[in-house]
């Protein structure tokens, strides 16, 4: 389809993403903050059968603010500004649902992933507590613009910090950041931790660098759990690649440590959050790298 005969994407949008830059950087760490976008262009919010405040249920809220200080103490953030109800960029890129769209999908879709048949592909059909998002299906070409403006650029930026990261220092740490829903908020109920750590089971990450990760939150306070019930999605498993020296893991916080999951707004325990993310910069950024260092010339 000729460019100039399809779907545009909102000017709003563009661009996509922003990039949080510290002063100098100064450690191997790339921070990413895919889930936290919150502008909702109104043409999305025409087509959408649900309200405003239903379609942020799909957010992580707040989580690139969260983040804001540790990028300021030497390591970039990069933050999508289109929400994830509208594109999800921790996703293959054309993971798309065959539900959705009025024609049939072109052969390199993959319609049969877990995260399609459950409604939540790049281009999710409901939001996080299974409500339908359309008022009716979408023309392809309107998906495929979303992909290429949206989702192609913001992996793009991303693989360039993680690849000048790895270039400066030999290595390159991505925390991806995320936040979950509490235990009176998850689908299944249940006890949820604090925290939890996920690096595919140890497959995208040193498991000194999630090891170091989850004894330092242990000893903010923090009840930190390992891959369960999150090991990491397509960023996780797509950038970590320790054998290239490019590590990942995903980081998910319980919101009930910082939001007000009803209305969205942050509580006083944001502020608290935010100030123990930072204080973990210094160990992080410092000790860590020493640590793999050791541990490569023991090697």
């Amino acid at each position: 389809m000729p460019l100039r005969d399809r779907p545009s994407i909102p000017p709003e949008l563009i661009p996509g993403f922003e990039i949080a830059l510290p002063g100098p950087q100064v450690a191997p760490f790339v921070l990413c903050s895919p889930h936290s976008g919150r502008v909702y262009p109104r043409s999305f919010l025409e087509q959408s059968r649900l309200s405003p405040l239903s379609l942020r249920k799909s957010e992580d809220c707040f989580v690139d603010d969260l983040f804001l200080p540790v990028a300021r103490e030497g390591a970039p953030l990069i933050a999508a500004r289109f929400p994830r109800a509208y594109l999800d960029v921790n996703r293959e890129p054309y993971e798309l649902d065959p539900e959705l769209f009025i024609e049939a999908l072109p052969d390199y879709a993959n319609t049969q992933s877990v995260r399609v048949a459950g409604g939540l592909g790049t281009i999710a059909r409901i939001v996080a507590d299974g409500e339908e998002i359309y008022r009716s299906k979408l023309p392809l070409a309107s998906g495929i613009d979303r992909v290429e403006q949206l989702y192609i650029p913001f992996h793009a930026a991303l693989a360039e910090l993680c690849e000048t990261t790895r270039a400066r220092f030999g290595y390159a740490i991505l925390i991806d950041c995320h936040s979950m829903p509490s235990a009176s908020m998850a689908p299944a109920g249940g006890p949820r931790p604090d925290i939890v750590l996920g690096d595919r089971f140890g497959a995208s990450a040193d498991c000194k660098i999630t090891r170091f990760l989850k004894d330092a939150l242990t000893a903010l306070g923090y009840e930190v759990q390992m891959n369960r019930p999150y090991a990491g999605g397509y960023i996780t498993e797509h950038y970590g690649r320790p054998a290239r020296d490019v590590h990942a893991v995903q980081i998910e916080i319980n919101r009930g440590l910082y939001l007000n999951e009803q209305v969205l707004r942050p509580t006083g325990g944001f502020a608290e959050l935010q100030r123990d993310l930072q204080s973990l910069a210094g160990p992080l950024f410092n000790e860590l790298p020493l640590l793999l260092q050791r541990r490569a010339a023991a090697e």
